[in-house]
């Protein structure tokens, strides 16, 4: 891990994970095996005289992580990206794009499939754009691509 990481409570990070200068992730974030996060848009070794890059030559930009996310094995999220509350990223998914808050998304480049629940199981339809947890009975609204938990 590198310094200037901000890293929440109950954080799980996984073996071979790369968590790189800027990266935020808050609490109850899952990292996975080998995921990555990576801190530079525009990555070169040299400038375009051919000179080598220093430190001073480049300002890292950050992935954050929101709470209770989790990044499957070998995902890749190559900043700047947020990924939202809760959210499910794939195994192996190459994240390019924001991740709304309870977003299931996979492939390269990464996709919304579905959206999950806290307990990280897939939400089922309810029509009408209402979704439910299959585990946890807790239901869910969509709203123009964006999906908020139903007050009980």
């Amino acid at each position: 891990m590198d310094t200037g990481v901000r890293i929440g409570d109950h954080v799980k990070i996984q073996n071979y994970a790369l968590v790189y200068s800027q990266a935020e992730l808050g609490n109850g974030v899952f990292v996975g095996p080998s995921a990555v996060l990576t801190n530079d848009t525009y990555p070169r070794a040299v400038d375009v005289g051919g000179r080598p890059l220093e430190q001073g030559d480049w300002v890292p930009v950050g992935v954050t992580v929101r709470e209770g996310a989790s990044l499957g094995a070998q995902s890749v999220c190559v900043a700047p990206v947020v990924v939202g509350r809760w959210a499910l990223i794939g195994a192996g998914a190459v994240v390019v794009n924001d991740v709304p808050d309870f977003g299931l998304v996979v492939g390269n480049p990464a996709r919304r499939i579905g959206w999950v629940g806290p307990a990280g199981i897939r939400l089922e339809s309810a029509g009408r754009g209402r979704w439910r947890c299959p585990r946890t009975g807790a239901c869910f609204v969509e709203v123009d691509g964006t999906l908020r938990e139903e007050e009980r």
